[in-house]
């Protein structure tokens, strides 16, 4: 575990395990580093390598006023690898993860890269528009921004069982986990949450796809009602030359938990491949 100092003076929280060839991990709102433990532990126990951080505003990290856009992410992500000096990295993003490592490749491209992983990820873009009809409505992206506003305690207790899937018919989500996404997102400063919808809504990376040139894993739950499979996972696939597209039936935006065996199989069997 460590912390590294970014240019603005943001302090990055990471947590470091194994040894190996590594693999690093972005994190989705309203979260942290912990979200990716199951797979953390699951690929340091096979001889890898595990990375993750608090994105600023997040967990451990510090709370600055701003830089919660795509570039400052990307940024922050470089500032990590560099720090610990890694090569040759595996980068998987989880939703807002998934568009900070989109925007790490086109910013930085992939000298260090090896392979790409994203899971429910919000690339190439989430909000609807004439060129995205299945995206999330405006007024949608607004209610996320009125209710952390609002009370963003209660707004957590109420999205979780949607992220999670637990609003479904034989759905087996535990109050534990519910709860540790209530905390996750409480750890996390009202600012940087505020500002980080726009960042994970409204920015457009169909660019950032095109710029990818190393082998792709793209995996999407078919209900997932955070972030439409049809406006993100579907779109990136034709984006991202030779991409592998997965798509699991009946899984949720949070399916690196819920899913978390048939993630963990898929990312080792792409790992070694």
């Amino acid at each position: 575990m460590g912390y590294v100092t970014t240019t603005d003076g943001t302090e990055l929280y990471y947590k470091d395990w194994g040894q190996g060839r590594p693999v690093v991990f972005s994190h989705g709102w309203p979260l942290n580093a912990d979200a990716w433990e199951d797979q953390m532990m699951f690929l340091a126990r096979h001889g890898y390598r595990v990375v993750a951080h608090d994105r600023r505003g997040h967990g451990r990290s510090s709370q600055p006023w701003g830089g919660q856009t795509m570039d400052t992410f990307a940024d922050d992500l470089s500032a990590v690898i560099e720090h610990l000096n890694l090569r040759d990295v595996t980068l998987v993003g989880h939703s807002t993860g998934g568009g900070e490592v989109a925007r790490y490749v086109a910013r930085y491209g992939t000298s260090r890269v090896r392979q790409i992983v994203l899971v429910g990820a919000v690339t190439p873009l989430l909000m609807q528009d004439d060129h995205n009809p299945h995206g999330v409505p405006r007024d949608v992206i607004d209610g996320i921004r009125q209710g952390v506003q609002r009370d963003r305690s209660q707004y957590f207790r109420e999205f979780a069982p949607a992220f999670y899937g637990a609003n479904r018919s034989g759905a087996t989500v535990s109050q534990g986990q519910l709860d540790t996404f209530w905390l996750g997102g409480m750890q996390a400063s009202l600012a940087s949450l505020f500002d980080c919808v726009t960042a994970f809504s409204e920015t457009d990376q169909t660019a950032d796809l095109q710029a990818f040139d190393v082998p792709t894993l793209i995996v999407h739950g078919d209900d997932d009602q955070i972030v439409p499979l049809q406006a993100t996972a579907a779109r990136a696939a034709e984006l991202v030359r030779g991409s592998v597209l997965k798509v699991y039936e009946g899984a949720p935006h949070g399916l690196a938990t819920t899913h978390k065996d048939r993630l963990n199989a898929d990312l080792l069997s792409f790992l070694q491949g």
